[in-house]
């Protein structure tokens, strides 16, 4: 049986075994579909299983989370070297936690038949069920678990690597298909190009025998009859699969233009409904992905490399990225739509010596230091990345904004590569892209798993993430700004120069690793001087700062001392400035001067909105002045959003068009207004929040949609 979660309370599981075995590279080979709104292709993992896993099995009981003695589902695979012929399987009452198994080419007819078909006989493929015990067949399979969400796993089969034209090389044994994968993921750093080549090389080979699997709602479970351990487990699989509509890592929506888009979006799931993949951050892996579209898309990712297109056919082309620096597989970000991207009108040569690319090579890759990470080619020890300013960047944003970026934004991309690079020391990837995303995006971030905060972790390595499918979950940032303000707080504490000098050496010592909160305190501390530290210890950071709720003492102590300086004692004289001008009757005595306001900085006229909105009452020209002193509608989106606020709760009736493109154009940050418009239980303001929700809620992410409309309804 399945495990079933209740998404308003219960905890997102982190199923896969990877104390067991690791995925130490992907390759994705896929296919974007506007018209189905479906990812769909292969996936190739190359696993290693280190010496301390050898003996260990992974637990079915344990895997499979199975709550009663239902069995689990596997497909019995096809003998090793036995031509694959096209198959399906048809599954009776396909649903949510079934699988079901499809030719290349074919179209998904589950559930439209209760019978399998012919052709499965005809192969000599029959199914079986295979029950979470040692029962069946005398002695347990090893089961890899990769986490899985919102997929159509149709095929999964192990990759004949040894009929790969050269891959003798890599080991005195070119028939153990294992031994060359194991040789292959060892490569040393400097020779990575001949690296990646040969994995893609692998993951065309043809397949040797269709491997058992099972998927459920959170997990995919693959096993090998015959397989006991990790290390007998295939090293290479390939898994056909495809990705749903309404699965949660990506958001098929529309840009800016109206023009279709597809993106993924930081999900509290990462990128499970996105391929099958191993989610704790512990496994950190490479990868490397073909994606193909039509030929009027724009294809980015995370990758290392910048893309350009290549024509296949007419209409269709296709795009390789690749990374070579391990990191966890929510790292992986991919978006494809009508990207325009700009570039600059006159590139001086000073530039162009900033933005010089310096991808690792075999003569510029040089030990100038020690890394404590994983080999891999590290900028690090590349003696000319470590003086690169500016890395070559691209920016790329729907056509209706171009204007807007190529004058506003463009130019400060530069100067704020140089300003980080001056803090903290060489940039640790080799190029950015910058994509303006649409209004739908969260814009809060991935909710990546940290292994202290998952919970229990089984010997398997599965664990949870406390609260991880609470849709509410992304809209509390009080972790955030607290996290922020610790980091003031130390800075003050240290002062800039040692602070800052204590970054760019945190940095070069931990780059490329995980690490945790309490290696970063600890690392500070030890920087800061006896007679600086008093009683700070990472105990009682941790304490007063992280594990208690409400206002640290320290932050208390500094916004008493913020109130006094002379900015906020400014926006204070403003405030009675517009507390006057309220209480003014409409008819006014010819003596009474005319108010005269100061130009306030962004961060003061936010000050002075807040303080506005504790004001019991605004009359409507209160409002209206407010708004042309400060031209409000135009200011960022913080500022407008304090704006909306004071327009929704003094029920400023001229500026509601200013609320509905609000929560169009920044949906995000809008949450919180369709709270303010219920709450009012004014008629007119709901009724504004039920029609914006209804333009916006198929271009809203899951989440986000999930909490307004139990606001609306």
């Amino acid at each position: 049986m399945a495990l079933q979660l209740d998404p308003s309370r219960d905890d997102l599981p982190l199923m896969a075994n990877t104390s067991h075995i690791l995925v130490k590279h992907y390759v994705l080979d896929l296919d974007v579909d506007f018209e189905s709104q479906i990812i769909e292709g292969t996936i190739v993992l190359f696993l290693e299983s280190g010496n301390r896993f050898k003996k260990q099995r992974s637990s079915p009981e344990e895997t499979c989370r199975s709550a009663s003695n239902e069995a689990c589902r596997f497909r019995t695979p096809e003998p090793c070297h036995i031509p694959v012929t096209n198959t399906r399987t048809f599954s009776s009452k396909v649903g949510y936690n079934d699988f079901v198994i499809c030719g290349k080419g074919e179209k998904d007819t589950s559930g439209k038949d209760g019978n399998h078909d012919n052709q499965e006989q005809a192969s000599g493929i029959s199914s079986s069920k295979y029950r979470c015990d040692t029962g069946n067949h005398g002695s347990e399979d090893f089961l890899l678990v990769l986490d899985c969400c919102d997929l159509s796993v149709l095929k999964v089969e192990e990759v004949d690597v040894a009929a790969v034209p050269g891959i003798e090389k890599f080991t005195r044994s070119p028939k153990l298909r294992n031994q060359i994968v194991h040789e292959l993921v060892a490569l040393p750093a400097d020779r990575w190009r001949e690296q990646l080549d040969y994995y893609a090389r692998c993951s065309q080979a043809p397949g040797c025998g269709e491997l058992l699997f099972d998927i459920d709602t959170w997990s995919l479970q693959i096993r090998k009859t015959g397989a006991q351990t990790a290390t007998d487990f295939p090293h290479a699989i390939r898994i056909r699969y495809r990705t749903q509509p309404q699965g949660r890592s990506v958001t098929w929506t529309s840009d800016q233009s109206g023009r279709p888009c597809v993106y993924t979006m930081g999900s509290p799931i990462n990128n499970r409904a996105l391929f099958p993949c191993q989610e704790p951050p512990v496994a950190m892996s490479t990868w490397q992905a073909t994606v193909r579209a039509a030929a009027s898309f724009v294809v980015l990712t995370s990758g290392e490399n910048s893309a350009k297109p290549t024509q296949l056919r007419e209409g269709c082309s296709s795009w390789h990225y690749y990374v070579t620096m391990p990191m966890p597989a929510s790292t992986f970000t991919i978006a494809v739509g009508s990207w325009t991207e700009m570039k600059p009108e006159i590139c001086s040569s000073d530039d162009l010596a900033a933005e010089t690319s310096f991808s690792p090579s075999e003569a510029a890759f040089r030990n100038v230091g020690v890394c404590g990470h994983v080999e891999y080619p590290c900028r690090f020890q590349n003696a000319s990345a470590t003086t690169q300013e500016v890395i070559p960047h691209r920016l790329f944003a729907p056509g209706c904004l171009q204007g807007a970026c190529q004058e506003a934004l463009l130019p400060l991309i530069p100067p704020c590569l140089s300003a980080a690079h001056s803090v903290l020391g060489t940039h640790p990837f080799s190029r950015l892209d910058v994509l303006i995303v649409p209004a739908s995006f969260p814009s809060l971030g991935m909710a990546r798993p940290n292994k202290e905060k998952t919970g229990h972790v089984s010997d398997s390595g599965s664990s949870v993430i406390k609260h991880g499918l609470n849709p509410e979950k992304v809209f509390m940032q009080v972790h955030y700004l607290k996290g922020y303000f610790l980091l003031r707080f130390l800075a003050k504490r240290l002062g800039d120069d040692t602070y800052f000098s204590f970054l760019r050496k945190f940095v070069h010592t931990f780059h490329g690793q995980l690490i945790l909160s309490q290696d970063f305190l600890q690392m500070l501390l030890e920087a800061i001087p006896e007679e600086k530290r008093l009683e700070l210890s990472v105990e009682n950071i941790f304490q007063d700062w992280l594990e208690s709720s409400g206002i640290p003492q320290p932050l208390q102590r500094e916004r008493q001392a913020g109130e006094e300086c002379g900015l906020a004692r400014q926006v204070s004289a403003e405030v009675e400035k517009w507390v006057r001008v309220n209480r003014r009757p409409r008819k006014r005595k010819r003596r009474e001067t005319e108010e005269v306001f100061a130009k306030l900085l962004p961060d003061q006229l936010l000050l002075l909105l807040e303080h506005l909105l504790e004001q019991t009452t605004l009359n409507p020209r209160t409002l209206q002045r407010l708004e042309r002193t400060y031209h409000l509608p135009e200011q960022d989106a913080e500022v407008r959003h304090r704006w909306c606020e004071l327009v929704v709760k003094h029920k400023y009736k001229k500026a509601y068009g200013h609320v509905e493109r609000f929560l169009q154009e920044d949906q995000a940050m809008g949450i919180y207004l369709y709270g303010e418009l219920m709450v009012n239980e004014d008629a007119r303001q709901q009724q504004l929040a039920r029609k914006c929700f209804e333009l916006s809620k198929e271009q809203m992410d899951r989440s986000s949609a999930e909490v307004v409309a139990e606001m609306l309804f």
